[in-house]
């Protein structure tokens, strides 16, 4: 006999395919005793079943696309374990898609994901254009966004309230008694994550310190390497600042590679605070005060949303905000 089918299951065990399906994706749901037949049979074949065949009722393959903007990121890393054990724990498995912010690559990916018959699709972090979202639409799949959102396309999101951290963030060094505070800043393109923690830095400085910041920011790709530069332009144009917030881990981690460079101390002569809480943010030295982003359940609730969709359970509330908080360690001085 060949290779055995989930159909020669169901005959063997004298019970329907849907049966055999839901004793593979929720034993639960069935009753013991046609649980019992069935998994002998599997047993007894050495049944292994395949995505497409597990997918025969419900028209699923229990596979999930996932475009994300690169893979190498601490912060894109942790949101993707957080999809990944989720989805797990519902039956699903992931094809990760490094888009790598190239449109020809994300356009290629999306035929990719289509013709290997994905459930759906997580988006994670960039923008959603109108081209992009027509293509979406032309796709015929449900779209979840995480770490970005739409507010002009109707798509289920998850994020934290980028404005409002950045806001916090720069309240925090205020309440510190910094007055000479400057930001690495990412790109003011960027809508989701750039432009608003621009613009939530700014709101701080002009409401509790009454003046605009617009001469203490530099701009970057939130990676080491552009912290580190964004860091030497902003100390040689104001060498008295006493604080920087950077858009991201990484970045501030190259602020003070810099600093250290120049025989800075930190936080003895500037004070340097991050954004995402990475793994790495308590591993460097010294351990560093971050804005943290709760990155695994951004991932696990993205998920979550898409299982819901897939089931026919769509809530009201489609755009999700997470909570953020401020983790106190070493790179933030009082003064």
């Amino acid at each position: 006999m060949g290779k055995i089918t989930m159909k020669d299951v169901a005959r063997m065990a004298e019970v329907s395919m849907s049966t055999v399906s839901r004793v593979l994706n929720n034993p639960e749901s069935v009753h013991a005793e046609k649980r019992q037949r069935v998994l002998k049979v599997i047993e007894a074949e050495n049944y292994h079943p395949n995505a497409l065949a597990r997918g025969l009722v419900y028209k699923r393959t229990q596979s999930l696309g996932v475009l994300l903007p690169d893979i190498s990121n601490g912060y894109v890393a942790e949101v993707i374990r957080g999809m990944e054990d989720t989805a797990n724990s519902h039956g699903h498995s992931l094809i990760l898609c490094n888009t790598d912010m190239n449109r020809e690559r994300m356009l290629k990916y999306l035929r990719v994901l289509k013709e290997k018959q994905v459930d759906g699709i997580i988006f994670m972090s960039e923008p959603v254009t109108g081209e992009l979202n027509d293509l979406f639409t032309e796709l015929q799949l449900p779209v979840v966004l995480a770490s970005t959102q739409s507010l002009e396309y109707n798509l289920p999101s998850v994020k934290v309230d980028d404005e409002q951290a950045a806001y916090d963030a720069a309240v925090y060094l205020i309440e510190k008694g910094h007055r000479k505070i400057g930001m690495i800043s990412g790109p003011t393109f960027d809508v989701i994550s750039g432009a608003t923690r621009y613009y939530g830095f700014q709101r701080a400085v002009n409401e509790k310190l009454g003046s605009r910041a617009d001469g203490m920011v530099e701009f970057g790709h939130y990676r080491f390497e552009d912290g580190y530069i964004a860091m030497k332009r902003l100390y040689g144009r104001k060498p008295d600042i006493t604080a920087v917030f950077a858009a991201s881990d990484e970045m501030a981690v190259g602020a003070i590679t810099y600093l250290r460079e120049k025989g800075m101390r930190v936080p003895g002569d500037v004070s340097v605070m991050g954004y995402d809480n990475t793994k790495f943010a308590s591993m460097y030295t010294p351990k560093l005060t971050t804005v943290a982003q709760p990155m695994y359940e951004i991932g696990s609730t993205a998920v979550e949303k898409m299982i819901d969709r897939l089931d026919g359970e769509v809530s009201g509330d489609e755009r999700t905000y997470l909570s953020h908080k401020i983790v106190e360690r070493e790179s933030v001085a009082e003064i």
